[in-house]
């Protein structure tokens, strides 16, 4: 897959459970993280897009767990982005290991987003303009 975006973390010790492993929600932490980065390098900001009435939000995950990782291993979490229709951001996120590349986990995250004084779906001109040349 061709990756438009890509983050380096570190796995730290309160991230895992009694098994010595991460905690499945955690890894959530860990697409979302990669995402708000990509959002920022891509010249947007969140904080900007709600005062702009724009909210971003999460209406789907699915989440493959392929191998756990375990506390201080390394780890990359790369991001490949495309459109859902005229409303919807799809994030092909996918976590490896460092430095053996193995797979540790698929995501498929897709958000919309809308006007927060209406709650009503839209595609806003500024975050359409801004991700497009991340996509194929």
């Amino acid at each position: 897959m061709d990756y438009s975006y890509e983050l380096q973390l570190k796995v730290r010790d309160y991230e895992c459970d009694l098994q010595g492993i991460v905690n499945n929600a955690v890894y959530q932490n860990y697409l979302e993280h990669t995402r708000h980065e990509f959002i920022e390098q891509a010249g947007l900001s969140f904080a900007k897009l709600h005062e702009d009435g724009i909210d971003a939000i999460v209406i789907r995950i699915e989440i493959d767990y392929k191998f756990p990782l375990r506390s201080g291993d390394e780890f990359v979490c790369r991001l490949k982005l495309s459109r859902e229709g005229n409303l919807k951001f799809v994030f092909w996120q996918d976590i490896y290991r460092l430095p053996d590349e193995k797979l540790i986990v698929k995501g498929k995250v897709t958000t919309a987003t809308v006007n927060n004084r209406t709650a009503r779906p839209v595609a806003p001109t500024q975050l359409v303009e801004a991700l497009e040349k991340y996509m194929p």
